[in-house]
C-alpha cells in the first residue's frame, strides 16, 4: 500500500478535488457501502483524512492510513499509520471494514486481502469501493481517452500534476471485481457500479 503516500503533498486539497471530479456524489458511493455494513468496530483501511467518518458513526473507528500527511487531518479517535498488507491488529478485532479508493494503490491486493480476513471477525463484512474503467470496450476506450486529458488538468488546478496523472494510469491496474475479489477466503456477496459509464464499483464480501 506504499503508492498510497503519492497524495501526501496535498493532503489538505485531496477531498475536495475528488467531491469535484465526481460531480459531488463521492459520499453518496461510500454510503451505498457504509448502509450494508454491521455495527460495532469498524477499521477504515485506506483511511486518508477521514472524509466517510461522518457516515461510518456511530461505529467506532479505527482509521489507518500509511501516510501520516493524511491521518494528521482525520479526527477519528483510533489513528494508526500502517500498510494494508500487513496490518497491526489482533485475529478478529473488527466488525466491519471498509476502503475507499485505495486498492488500485496496494502492492499486493492478495496479501490484503489475507489481513482483512484475518481481522474480521467471523460474520464480520468487508465492503470495498474504488474507481476503474467501465465495462465494454468502447466505453473503456472512451474513458481512458477522458481521464488522460482531465485528470492532469484537474491535478495542476492544485498543483498535483504527477499525482493525477499517476492517477489516469492507476485506472488500468486490477482486472474488475468480479475476478480480482473471487476465489479468496471473503465471500464475494455483490458487486456493483456507480457514477458515469459504472467507472466506479463496489463490492461487499463476508467472513464466515
Amino acid at each position: 500500500m506504499s503508492n498510497g503516500k503519492v497524495f501526501s503533498d496535498i493532503a489538505d486539497r485531496y477531498d475536495r478535488l475528488n467531491s469535484i471530479l465526481s460531480l459531488g456524489q463521492d459520499q453518496k458511493w461510500r454510503d451505498t457501502v457504509v448502509s450494508r455494513l454491521p455495527k460495532g468496530t469498524v477499521l477504515d483501511l485506506g483511511a486518508g483524512t477521514g472524509a466517510v467518518n461522518e457516515i461510518l458513526e456511530p461505529r467506532r473507528i479505527v482509521a489507518v492510513d500509511p501516510a501520516p500527511e493524511m491521518l494528521a487531518l482525520n479526527h477519528a479517535g483510533d489513528r494508526v499509520v500502517a500498510v494494508g498488507e500487513a496490518l497491526p491488529f489482533a485475529d478478529a478485532t473488527f466488525d466491519a471494514v471498509f476502503s475507499a479508493y485505495v486498492f488500485r494503490n496496494l502492492d499486493s491486493v492478495d496479501a490484503t486481502m489475507a489481513e482483512i480476513h484475518r481481522v474480521l471477525r467471523p460474520g464480520g463484512m468487508a465492503g470495498i469501493i474504488d474507481l476503474g474503467r467501465p465495462e465494454g470496450g468502447f466505453k473503456r476506450r472512451l474513458h481512458s481517452a477522458g481521464t488522460a486529458v482531465v485528470l492532469p488538468i484537474a491535478g495542476m488546478s492544485i498543483g498535483a500534476r504527477e499525482e493525477y496523472t499517476y492517477l489516469h494510469h492507476s485506472l488500468d491496474k486490477h482486472p474488475p471485481p468480479e475476478t480480482m475479489l473471487a476465489g479468496g477466503e471473503l465471500e464475494l456477496v455483490d458487486t456493483w457500479r456507480l457514477g458515469p459509464m459504472g467507472f466506479v464499483w463496489a463490492a461487499l464480501l463476508e467472513k464466515s
